[in-house]
């Protein structure tokens, strides 16, 4: 059963990784009107400075920080109000349980999982924009929602954009989605170039403000493929019913082909708080500040066919969902600790997708029936992706 709305008719909320994009973008809609909504609680990873900053302004009853080191720093920047502060990984996972009407789950990785679950738990209008949720225990998550009466959003430009345009009570008469991807950064390079592409380069995605994870995950592709697999846990169609198309505008979000043949598209500029206001405001629309779509300034839309031979990281992902059970978890652990090796110069841009090969290779495939076993093997394949960078490291 979903939490009752406080009295005063407020829409009670928390934002889980609110100093990262989604979470800034969350609270710039936030703050155009302040009369909607009630900020339960604010999390983020270990920006203190920013975090403190949206809790002077927002008011949250508590302010989490993820590291357990920076908590002092945390007190001393929230002295004088109010907010209780907490940190550690739990902190943040028990300002999730606390009550709300609806939560941003906008926390980076594998390790929004828990306090994603957290919000579903307590049958909340969850808004997901960590799609690692779904890659990691889709199954599981799944079952969690139903049994809780949760409601899950999609925040994903392209889910939300499949969302929009998805019949639900004809599922049965969907073709096939239709996934778009403006091919990153690196989308004309040759495998030449790419090799010896710099992190600075591979975060420079020419039309969306991500942050760096997500930005390297975007010139991979592996991020196309992370959304491929979730879309697959979020909508009612076949594995082989869902496809990708590089669009460089960014223009059209995702496409969803029916079986007479029609083709219905969501079109937006790229800006995230399109989405974001969408699951801020449904079953209604409200409004953003989002630059309107100019169709004749963009004057052209063009798509080509990914290219799995120079993007590699889109067919291991295929690959992962195919195999399922443990594979997505492994394939998205190996993921994040290979881009972190790269945004660390330990290893090259190319080096990334290989590492999760060599991974999902030597990790056998289990079934996924517990989230302890989630747990486990995460850990499991960002030990092994470690040891092939250290190898890599040697070699090279």
């Amino acid at each position: 059963m979903a939490v009752t709305a406080p009295s005063d008719g407020l829409r009670r909320i928390t934002i889980l990784g609110s100093t990262g994009s989604i979470g800034c973008n969350t609270i710039d809609l936030v703050e155009r009107e302040p009369e909607l909504y009630c900020v339960e609680a604010l999390t983020a990873n270990r920006n203190v400075a920013l975090l403190a900053e949206q809790a002077r302004r927002l008011r949250p009853r508590v302010a989490v920080v993820a590291d357990a080191g920076q908590y002092k720093a945390l007190r001393e920047a929230l002295s004088g109000t109010n907010i209780e502060c907490a940190a550690g990984e739990a902190a943040v996972v028990e300002a999730a349980t606390r009550p709300i009407d609806w939560m941003m789950a906008g926390i980076v990785g594998a390790a929004g999982l828990a306090p994603t679950l957290a919000g579903v738990r307590q049958g909340a209008i969850v808004a997901l924009a960590n799609k690692e949720t779904l890659v990691c225990a889709g199954e599981l998550v799944l079952k969690e929602v139903r049994a809780r009466g949760a409601t899950l959003l999609p925040v994903d430009s392209e889910h939300n954009a499949v969302f929009q345009v998805f019949d639900f009570e004809q599922s049965d008469r969907v073709a096939r989605i239709i996934l778009t991807a403006s091919g990153g950064p690196f989308r004309g390079k040759s495998l030449a170039d790419m090799r010896v592409m710099t992190p600075e380069q591979a975060v420079a995605h020419p039309n969306w403000r991500m942050g760096a994870k997500i930005s390297v995950d975007s010139a991979t592709l592996m991020n196309k493929g992370l959304e491929v697999i979730e879309a697959y846990y979020l909508f009612p169609v076949r594995k082989d019913q869902i496809e990708v198309i590089v669009h460089p505008q960014s223009v059209i979000h995702s496409m969803v082909e029916y079986i007479d043949g029609s083709v219905l598209a969501q079109l937006g500029t790229p800006d995230m708080r399109t989405p974001i206001a969408y699951a801020m405001g449904w079953p209604k629309r409200i409004a953003t500040p989002s630059a309107r779509l100019d169709l004749a300034a963009v004057g052209q839309l063009t798509f080509e066919k990914p290219d799995y031979e120079r993007f590699p990281a889109l067919r291991l992902a295929r690959e992962a969902l195919d195999a399922g059970g443990s594979a997505p978890t492994v394939l998205n652990a190996a993921n994040e600790v290979a881009v972190l090796a790269f945004l660390d110069r330990q290893i090259g841009f190319l080096d990334i997708a290989t590492i999760v090969r060599d991974t999902l290779e030597r990790i056998p495939r289990i079934e996924i029936d517990a989230l302890d076993v989630v747990a486990e093997v995460d850990q499991q394949a960002r030990a092994v992706a470690r040891e092939l960078i250290a190898l890599n490291r040697v070699i090279n």
